[in-house]
């Protein structure tokens, strides 16, 4: 004759049995009292309303910490809006092409510490003289420039923008692409370069330099048309 074995309870029949039936503490409250188990960090037993108090702890120090993060989220996102409000402003006082570009190229290397900036437009209009934005672009570049969604950031490999920061062109690792655009279409590109393959990444957010390109466009569009 087989002997009858009795189910063995495992902890998930415990805590399904526990979450089904929590008057069960209440029916049996001096139970909690004396019920220890080990403190999460080692060492001593512990009651389980000392454990109870551990966790919270745990979780406020975890809620600290991600408002934190939060907040230098926020705080660097101030900055940000700062710089883009002060170069908004320096463009719209600037009444030549040759004002726009100087302080397009001032305020995105010593404002925002862009080690490299370059800019190149297609059409180059009368009187304005021989520049460097106007140096022949690729029909390929400028096909690209104009399917553009958002900036691109990323690597300089197989990007002729590659070769536009002059002698430290070998040195650029990442750049980040900026369709400039007016109500006819894109009629140029802002490149910024970086040594650094951590500064401009596929995933990073694009909403600023997204607005980069509105402000950069109106401004070059006004300067010239005068």
């Amino acid at each position: 004759m087989s002997d009858i074995q009795t189910p063995r309870l495992t902890g998930a029949d415990v805590a399904e049995y526990l979450e089904h039936n929590p008057q069960f503490f209440e029916e049996h409250a001096d139970l909690i009292s004396r019920l220890v188990i080990p403190h999460p960090h080692g060492g001593r037993a512990i009651s389980i309303t000392e454990r109870q108090m551990l966790t919270l702890r745990d979780k406020n120090k975890a809620l600290e910490g991600k408002m934190a993060e939060l907040l230098g989220f926020g705080e660097a996102n101030d900055a940000i809006s700062e710089k883009m409000h002060r170069l908004a402003v320096a463009l719209v006082a600037a009444t030549t092409f040759q004002a726009v570009i100087h302080i397009l190229d001032f305020h995105l290397k010593e404002d925002f510490a862009i080690p490299h900036v370059a800019l190149r437009l297609w059409d180059q209009p009368e009187g304005v003289g021989e520049l460097p934005e106007f140096a022949a672009v690729s029909e390929e570049l400028q096909v690209f420039a104009e399917t553009l969604g958002r900036p691109y950031c990323g690597s300089t490999s197989g990007f002729e923008t590659s070769t536009w920061f002059g002698d430290t062109s070998a040195h650029i690792r990442s750049q980040a692409l900026v369709a400039l655009r007016n109500g006819g279409g894109t009629f140029g590109m802002i490149a910024m370069g970086s040594e650094s393959m951590d500064r401009f990444y596929a995933d990073m957010g694009t909403l600023y330099l997204e607005r980069l390109g509105e402000i950069v466009s109106a401004a070059i569009g006004r300067a010239l048309r005068h």
